[in-house]
């Protein structure tokens, strides 16, 4: 599950699995296919899976295929390709030449090579009975239609275990002020100028991760339905609902408090966010089993471009492999496939934000993967010796803004991972051993608060802060966003040992908020 970095344990109530929906233990199966079978049974009962068509007796991997053209011709050409070789493709993406097919083993090295494909990868390891079925009333990238009810309402109840906190009523949010000028004493959540709710209401930004709860009090205004989906499996759902966390996932309730950090609402109830008054394009991408798979971060980025957001929050890292390598055809795939969905999200508009995690890793340094591929149902992870050439997905791609973690002090939290050229900015993301005071208070599904820590707090509030410069500056791009903030926080950073002044560890300095 992506950004499952466990960063240790502290007193509840923080939830110490810090970086992420997946934020520590995953849930793993045990035995032969027979036995992931009935997982697959089990999570479309008690989940809302969706479900899967069976084989007789055979077990499909997922793929993607990518054209060497990264256009609508592109995508038509690796459907042809894909479809010679046997697979069955469940989803285009026309906006950079790329399809989603399910198959049976030797796929890859049949379509591999073919005239007009740049690359093939399987984006898991654990086989499934079959592809997913049709998904009736399902909208497309473009028009967002809403086909009908979902099943189920919001998550976070069965099967929750995330301790609680009571209503904070707005007070004491330390992560805020920190945001006013860093390095420096707290100073007000908010600058004299910064846009008020009118202007931040034309900003739509996206929270791509494990589901928002919608109807929860302080995000009821912000999320918007129409711009609103799951890519839980790596096609656009748009039905109503779609989007809120399916409490039969652990941990699903990590996006409602991202949400929460981005936009929830200042109304003197629970918490505020960075920027109250956004609009939320709620992107579900943890799917049924728990994992964050390559075509559900391409889907949810493309989503979110065509939809017009001006920032894409991915506080997560992608699954199966913690870190992608360029000497894996499978691996590279992947980061080729996703590498052209930021590339595409930017060019919309959209400003890529994302965690650096939380391994406390150089990420530009040998390092160690002790959990990939963390979707087996048996056996042990593999133990990877890894070179600055292997990359977190979507973190350590070109033009995504890496955000690191500092915590009430302003200082780097312990967890976080860093790396000199390969992180942005520093934000507030919280100490996970010092209590409620020192980590970040945010909405929870169910009407609920809680209190985490991680890099994923971190980007959700330069996500937010991407939401008020593009109010500030409307008609400006992604990359003239991106660098307001760089410079913003480059300016406010004083001389001396705090995170502000550590390129390591907070790239162009601590994040403050725009004017």
């Amino acid at each position: 599950m992506a950004q499952a970095d466990p960063s240790g344990r502290g007193p509840a109530p923080v939830l110490v699995r810090v970086a992420g929906p997946a934020g520590g233990a995953r849930r793993r199966g045990r035995g032969p296919l027979r036995v992931l079978l009935a997982m697959l049974l089990t999570a479309l009962v008690a989940g809302g899976a969706v479900p899967y068509v069976a084989g007789p007796g055979r077990a499909y991997l997922s793929y993607l295929v990518l054209a060497e053209r990264a256009d609508p011709g592109g995508a038509g050409r690796a459907a042809q390709e894909a479809r010679a070789a046997g697979g069955q493709v469940v989803q285009e993406y026309p906006q950079i030449g790329a399809v989603l097919a399910y198959a049976a083993g030797g796929f890859a090295e049949r379509v591999r090579g073919r005239p007009g494909v740049a690359a093939v990868g399987a984006t898991r390891t654990s086989p499934v009975p079959g592809p997913p079925r049709s998904v009736d009333g399902a909208g497309d990238f473009r028009t967002g239609t809403d086909g009908g009810d979902r099943a189920g309402g919001p998550g976070g109840a069965d099967g929750d275990t995330t301790v609680t906190v009571p209503d904070p009523g707005e007070q004491d949010a330390w992560n805020l002020a920190l945001l006013g000028a860093a390095g420096t004493a707290p100073g007000p959540p908010r600058a004299p100028d910064a846009p008020g709710a009118a202007a931040l209401r034309k900003v739509l930004v996206a929270v791509l991760d494990s589901g928002v709860d919608d109807t929860h009090p302080d995000l009821r205004a912000a999320v918007d339905p129409k711009s609103s989906a799951s890519c839980a499996d790596g096609r656009p759902d748009a039905r109503t609902g779609s989007w809120r966390p399916d409490s039969g996932v652990g941990e699903s309730g990590h996006g409602t408090h991202v949400a929460g950090i981005v936009g929830a609402a200042r109304d003197g109830h629970g918490v505020s966010g960075v920027a109250p008054g956004v609009r939320i394009a709620a992107v579900r991408l943890l799917g049924p089993l728990g994992q964050y798979y390559a075509e559900n971060i391409v889907c949810g980025l493309l989503w979110a471009a065509d939809h017009g957001a001006r920032a894409v929050n991915n506080s997560y890292f992608a699954d199966p492999w913690k870190y992608n390598c360029p000497d894996d055809p499978d691996q590279a795939a992947l980061t080729a496939a996703v590498g052209r969905a930021v590339d595409y999200a930017r060019r919309r508009g959209a400003v890529v934000v994302a965690s650096a995690g939380n391994d406390a890793q150089d990420l530009g340094a040998v390092r160690t993967d002790e959990r990939s591929p963390n979707d087996r149902t048996t056996g042990a992870p593999q133990s990877r010796s890894l070179g600055p050439e292997c990359v977190r997905l979507p973190g350590e791609l070109p033009g995504v803004v890496t955000v690191t973690a500092v915590d009430r002090d302003g200082r780097p939290s312990a967890y976080t991972n860093h790396g000199r050229g390969r992180v942005s900015l520093a934000a507030p993301g919280g100490d996970p051993d010092g209590g409620t005071q020192r980590a970040v208070v945010s909405d929870w599904p169910g009407d609920r608060y809680a209190a985490l820590a991680g890099t994923s707090m971190a980007a959700a509030h330069v996500t937010g802060a991407v939401a008020v410069a593009a109010a500030l500056h409307p008609d400006w791009d992604s990359d003239r966003l991106a660098a307001l903030l760089a410079a913003a926080a480059d300016a406010a950073c004083p001389p001396g040992p705090h995170a502000c002044a550590d390129h390591e560890y907070a790239g162009a300095g601590a994040l403050v908020l725009p004017r």
